[in-house]
């Protein structure tokens, strides 16, 4: 059963200060033209807006849920947690942080993986959790992706992954930041093995994933207005002062016009949409 999104606030950057600070909401209301919907409403439309459009965020086992054909995902990996190798201490210890975001989320770590069937094509899936401590990549994260890389190389089959970021979890020190060149090698054992990367952005996709793994597949799409952006565009505009941004800067859509990414695909397609790109990439082999 898809579990249900009960956060109250729409993150609009990244908890390591490289976007802007969270914008306070009421749960399941829209954010750009206020409608309110019940939990049950939401979930019949994907947890999109019938009004606007506006994506709301989508926790990791609802993604699940919504991508794959039903009873196939079946979760790996899942024991994996981190470790306190720093003795982080800032308002409260790094351990108990860790314990809370596993209470409020149900969840080990800012990423699930797991083999699952789309469109009954057979792929490897990475769907990672912006509710976990802002989404983070901390080791158990870089791990995952890693292991979930050399899953799909063992089996042949392509590797899906859904993004939603803040960049690297601070607590974990320089052990965080060597995530990235991890991720990064990842992806070429992928290559080594003739299997095709597809990432999908969500909002927000940002700084260190969106430095290294996310910008590495071989096709590339985007929600609807995502902030994709290695930082946001309240720490860019102070960099530039007596200039100002676009409005749709580092959104899924400037990103598009640049060619960042290959498409921006609206939530009630993107089933049939990746279902299209494994039946494309199967006959490629």
């Amino acid at each position: 059963m898809a579990s249900r999104i009960d956060v109250s606030i729409e993150h609009r950057g990244t908890p390591d200060g490289g976007g802007d600070a969270p914008v306070k909401r009421e749960p399941n209301t829209c954010p750009r033209c206020s409608s309110h919907y019940r939990d049950d409403e939401l979930e019949r439309t994907l947890r999109v807006c019938p009004q606007c459009g506006y994506h709301f965020p989508v926790r990791a086992r609802e993604r699940i849920a919504q991508l794959v054909d039903q009873g196939t995902f079946v979760e790996e990996e899942s024991g994996l947690r981190s470790t306190d190798p720093l003795r982080f201490f800032d308002l409260r210890p790094y351990t108990e942080r860790i314990a809370e975001a596993e209470v409020s989320t149900g969840l080990g770590d800012a990423m699930v993986i797991g083999k699952a069937k789309i469109e009954r094509r057979d792929c490897q899936l990475a769907v990672m959790d912006f509710a976990f401590m802002g989404g983070s990549m901390g080791s158990v994260v870089g791990e995952k992706f890693a292991r979930a890389c050399e899953l799909a190389a063992d089996r042949g089959v392509p590797l899906v992954c859904v993004t939603a970021s803040g960049g690297a979890r601070m607590q974990e020190g320089i052990l965080s930041l060597m995530q990235m060149p991890k991720t990064v090698f990842a992806v070429d054992l992928l290559r080594d093995a003739r299997c095709a990367f597809a990432v999908v952005m969500s909002h927000p996709t940002t700084a260190g994933v969106l430095a290294s793994f996310a910008s590495l597949a071989d096709v590339t799409v985007a929600e609807p207005g995502a902030l994709l952006s290695f930082t946001g565009p309240r720490v860019v505009q102070q960099t530039i002062p007596g200039e100002k941004l676009p409005d749709d800067f580092g959104l899924a859509e400037s990103n598009s016009r640049f060619g960042h990414v290959d498409s921006i695909v609206e939530r009630r397609e993107l089933r049939p949409f990746i279902g299209r790109l494994l039946a494309l990439f199967a006959d490629g082999r």
